[in-house]
């Protein structure tokens, strides 16, 4: 039974199509486009692909984007999903103040860290970071509950407002240096070690509260950027989302 993940962002829409809808299962195809051309989809990319049988997407960019993206899934006969946060599902604790205004990506992406990291080994706390348009900084104990999480600008959303509020500076693309002696690389290495500094602070957050060391994990499409600039030990993942959508279709497919 073939199963079609669709991830929604800010800037862009990514596609998965799995042979089943459990977790490491065969992927037959899989691409990504920005949101000013998904109406392409169904006669570019989705016109030769397999009819998918079940479909379940994440999506944080509206509804009326929604609506367009399931316009373009009408050459299929096809249910159209999609993921709102929920009190607890697939071992996981919401602990919002109010679970479903929780971001789907979030938790989403919370979902596929924690049972990759059950994989791995037994439970642990974890920091859970996505690093895209914005930055999520995510916290879980042991038991699997999501204590609470920060966000904050990516890069792009950084420099913009710093460009837009700020007059005669342009920010022209820099290094990351620990002491810039320009205003680029002082603009690049302000935004890398912010979000830098707030993973730090959640990890240190989560040591006192658990009493143990977290795992953290990144994702996103500019995790990479962050990558040689962190001081904590984490695991850099590529998909996580699409991982907590194999997650979470599985077991309501087995429901």
């Amino acid at each position: 039974m073939t199963f079609l993940a669709i991830d929604v962002g800010n800037t862009r829409l990514k596609w998965a199509l799995y042979q089943a809808p459990h977790p490491h299962a065969p992927l037959l195809a899989q691409g990504a486009e920005f949101l000013e051309n998904i109406d392409k989809l169904a006669d570019g990319a989705w016109a030769t692909l397999a009819p998918p049988e079940r479909m379940l997407g994440c999506n944080v960019a509206g509804d009326a984007l929604k609506r367009r993206v399931q316009e373009q899934m009408e050459i299929w006969d096809v249910e159209p999903r999609w993921v709102v946060a929920r009190a607890a599902e697939a071992g996981l604790t919401n602990g919002y103040d109010h679970p479903t205004r929780l971001g789907a990506d979030r938790w989403v992406a919370m979902i596929g860290a924690w049972h990759r990291s059950l994989a791995q080994g037994p439970a642990r706390p974890m920091v859970v970071v996505m690093v895209g348009t914005a930055v999520t900084v995510e916290a879980i104990d042991a038991s699997g509950k999501f204590l609470g999480g920060l966000i904050l600008p990516g890069h792009g959303i950084m420099l913009r407002a710093l460009e837009s509020g700020t007059a005669g500076l342009h920010v022209p693309t820099g290094d990351v240096r620990e002491f810039p002696t320009n205003t680029s690389d002082a603009l690049t290495s302000g935004g890398t070690y912010a979000i830098a500094g707030a993973v730090e602070r959640m990890v240190q957050h989560v040591r006192n509260h658990c009493g143990a060391e977290p795992k953290c994990i990144m994702t996103g499409g500019a995790g990479w950027k962050m990558a040689p600039n962190m001081s904590v030990q984490f695991e850099l993942v590529d998909n996580l989302i699409f991982d907590g959508l194999l997650e979470m279709e599985a077991r309501r497919f087995d429901d």
